[in-house]
């Protein structure tokens, strides 16, 4: 099924010396993460030698190349020929996003920003769990860490600014809300997002031929679960793990 791209206006960058970044205009959305990952899978299909990644984020497309075989000239009229066929023209979209439940434990211990949340929301602990494991997000991008999912569909009433001194440290499964965001940590980093629970999943496992528990256009669902499932879950991905 053909999924008419969005004429967004866009813009062919520089970034740095071996990069160019395709900017759409668009605010985040379905339709612009439809059409970026759709304009990657057209670059990938045309064979060029020297390309070296193509990385899709919320509103841009990066292309990095090896600057012993391309210019940036050479590349912004390969790239603009290619957006715009791809925009007037887009190709069927191939792929088949999949729904990927995720549990979370959101019991003390594992939220410390729970509490904060409820009084930044007016809401209670409980509302907070019920809303936040009502919707079903959409994966724009995965970025800042190994397997980072960028997450759109937060229900508005749980819009929360960012921490205003970040963590040092966060643990590998916290799930964290940020602004009009909601995430999960692969790794322990440090980060700034209110950290309202944790699930036992591995999101990231690199040995793996697909290493990413999902991928940008896939939906996220997550369901509570308590800390005996919890432990229960981590011994499970622990065992299967290489």
């Amino acid at each position: 099924m053909t999924h008419p791209a969005p004429h967004i206006p866009l813009a062919i960058t520089i970034n740095g010396d071996c990069a160019v970044d395709i900017r759409f205009s668009g605010k985040p959305c379905k339709a612009l993460s439809r059409t970026i990952i759709g304009l990657r899978a057209a670059l990938l299909n045309e064979v060029h030698p020297g390309i070296i990644d193509i990385i899709p984020a919320y509103q841009c497309l990066t292309v990095i190349f090896n600057p012993s075989l391309w210019d940036h000239k050479t590349l912004y009229q390969l790239l603009t020929k290619t957006t715009e066929d791809f925009l007037n023209n887009p190709a069927p979209f191939t792929s088949r996003p999949r729904i990927v439940r995720i549990p979370v434990c959101y019991e003390e211990g594992f939220s410390p920003d729970l509490e904060a949340l409820s009084e930044h929301t007016k809401l209670s602990s409980q509302e907070i769990i019920k809303r936040h494991t009502a919707q079903r997000y959409l994966v724009h991008m995965l970025g800042f860490t190994p397997g980072f999912l960028y997450l759109g569909g937060l229900d508005p009433k749980l819009y929360c600014p960012r921490k205003e001194a970040p963590r040092t440290r966060i643990p590998a499964g916290a799930v964290g809300i940020g602004g009009e965001q909601t995430g999960i940590y692969p790794q322990a980093t440090p980060g700034g997002w209110q950290i309202i629970g944790q699930t036992p999943l591995s999101l990231f496992q690199p040995a793996e031929p697909s290493p990413f528990i999902a991928a940008p256009l896939d939906e996220i669902e997550f369901y509570a679960i308590d800390s005996q499932q919890f432990h229960i879950l981590s011994q499970s991905t622990k065992s299967s793990s290489p």
